[in-house]
């Protein structure tokens, strides 16, 4: 079975370079290990971006807004946040020992533009890669070597690796898919929409509105709420999923009874802390073969144009644990 979003070509190749170098095997089969999909990566990378755009505080959702100095902290918080995670100890020359190996961990938000200390040469390196524009991740390990590296023209020596030699990289997950950054790549109209109204509650309302069939992280939630109880501006007894059941828009947690929901419906699952928001109908004759869900003993679809507003069902007390 091919490792997640790695062609059959990137794999053939990665297996050629774990055959020439037992440590980086071992590291390699080490990660797979722990993280046989990619999701708690790909979690990291998507919850680093996210810390780093702090959007309760400033409502920022696009790393073009970023500070410079809060893009060359993003590596750190990157290490910082895989190391947490992970439960990495420190190496004792490089940042982490994996498998009794000392691993140098490096992150760059445009592809192939890792810093490469010098010291790191004869070491592995972790790659790390996360562009929210293209919602594409990538995660790779390269045993450096000095004449695979540009000459660093910068201030502390920090070499590149040349473009002829990313074939050396050993691909974990290759352009593998982030979590969405929903804000960014929301419709602008939308997006405008959406931040036009000025009570927290009002620009969730309206979020859940127009983002409707997409998986919206708690993240986003935050940053559209901008306040402290902002999971609260989200559920029942006056939050957004009471506000628009007159509307037929169900909003889906993460709850087990709410996954049932969209899987049986046809809708993206959410995973931890996610939402899904979609309007609904009454099962009616034209909508044969289209999936469906039993609701207050009602059978429902998820609506087109062609359906009219009607209030959608409730959905299950949330009595149950969350999905982990």
């Amino acid at each position: 079975m091919l490792p997640l979003d790695i062609t059959a070509a990137t794999n053939i190749q990665s297996q050629a370079l774990l055959q020439e170098d037992p440590d980086l095997a071992a590291v390699y089969h080490r990660l797979r290990r722990i993280d046989t999909s990619g999701q708690r990566f790909a979690t990291v990378l998507r919850d680093t971006i996210d810390q780093l755009l702090n959007g309760e505080t400033t409502g920022r959702y696009d790393w073009k807004t970023l500070f410079k100095t809060e893009k060359t902290h993003a590596g750190t918080l990157v290490e910082i946040n895989l190391q947490r995670e992970f439960k990495f100890t420190d190496g004792i020359d490089m940042d982490y020992r994996i498998s009794n190996v000392d691993v140098d961990c490096k992150y760059s938000q445009q592809f192939g533009g890792w810093m490469i200390p010098p010291e790191a040469i004869g070491h592995l390196c972790l790659l790390v890669w996360a562009d929210d524009y293209k919602s594409r991740w990538s995660v790779g390990l390269l045993r450096v070597k000095e004449e695979w590296l540009n000459r660093g023209n910068n201030r502390d020596l920090k070499l590149t690796i040349k473009a002829e030699h990313r074939s050396k990289i050993a691909w974990l997950w290759h352009e593998a898919k982030l979590p969405e950054n929903v804000l960014l790549h929301m419709n602008p109209r939308d997006r405008e929409s959406v931040f036009s109204h000025t009570s927290g509650q009002a620009r969730l309302n309206e979020l859940f509105r127009r983002a409707q069939r997409r998986p919206i992280g708690r993240n986003v939630v935050r940053t559209v709420a901008q306040q402290k109880d902002y999971m609260k501006r989200v559920r029942g007894n006056g939050g957004a999923r009471s506000a628009l059941q007159g509307e037929g828009i169900i909003i889906i947690g993460d709850y087990v009874s709410h996954r049932m929901i969209a899987e049986q419906l046809g809708l993206p699952v959410p995973l931890e802390g996610e939402f899904v928001s979609a309007r609904v109908a009454p099962f009616a004759p034209h909508h044969a073969n289209r999936h469906r869900v039993v609701l207050d003993d009602q059978e429902w679809v998820v609506a087109t144009t062609e359906d009219p507003p009607c209030p959608a069902p409730s959905l299950p007390k949330h009595t149950e644990k969350k999905q982990q």
